[in-house]
C-alpha cells in the first residue's frame, strides 16, 4: 500500500536533485552560440513541428490530401523550448541512471542470495551423502556383528551337541 506514495516521493526527490543540474545545462547552452544553434534549436523546431502536426491531425486539418506548411518557431522561442527540452532530458537521463543502478544493485543482491541458497543446498546434500555413507557403514557393521553372533551361537550348539553325544556314548 505504501509503495506508490514512496515511488512518487522518490520521483520528486530525483526531480528536485536533478533540477539544478538541468538549470546549469540550460544556462550554459543558452550562452553558447554553437550549442544554441546546433543543439538546442533543431530538436525544438522538430518538437514544435510534431506538436503542431499532431494537433492538426486531431482537429482533422492538414491530412495527407491537403498541403499545409507549419511555420517555424522564432529563434528566442526555439531556444527557450530547446533549453526546456534539454533540462527535461537531463532530468530523465539522471532518473534512468538511478533506476539502472538500482536494478543492477537488486540483481546483484538477488544473485548473491541465490548463490547463498545454492551453497546451503549443496552443503545439505553433502551432509546427507555423509550421513548415508555412515548409515550404510553402521548397517554393514550390524550385519557383521549379527553374523558373528549367529556363528558363535552355532559353535556353542555344536559344542553342546558334541559334549552331549560324547557323554551318551
Amino acid at each position: 500500500m505504501a509503495v506508490f506514495p514512496l515511488a512518487k516521493l522518490g520521483a520528486l526527490v530525483i526531480k528536485q536533485v536533478a533540477k539544478p543540474l538541468a538549470n546549469i545545462a540550460k544556462t550554459r547552452a543558452k550562452n553558447s552560440h554553437f550549442f544554441r544553434t546546433y543543439i538546442l534549436m533543431p530538436p525544438a523546431q522538430f518538437y514544435h513541428w510534431c506538436e503542431v502536426r499532431m494537433k492538426m491531425y486531431v482537429m482533422n486539418l492538414g491530412r495527407t490530401g491537403q498541403n499545409s506548411t507549419i511555420p517555424k518557431l522564432n529563434e528566442e522561442a526555439a531556444i527557450e523550448l530547446g533549453a526546456n527540452l534539454l533540462g527535461e532530458g537531463v532530468i530523465f537521463v539522471i532518473a534512468v541512471g538511478i533506476l539502472a543502478f538500482e536494478v543492477t544493485r537488486q540483481k546483484e543482491k538477488e544473485k548473491k542470495k541465490e548463490e547463498n541458497e545454492q551453497a546451503f543446498i549443496t552443503n545439505l546434500e553433502h551432509r546427507i551423502n555423509e550421513l548415508t555413507f555412515a548409515t550404510e557403514e553402521l548397517d554393514t557393521r550390524l550385519r557383521e556383528l549379527t553374523r558373528l553372533a549367529y556363528a558363535k551361537e552355532h559353535k556353542e550348539k555344536v559344542k553342546e551337541v558334541a559334549a552331549t553325544s560324547s557323554l551318551v556314548s
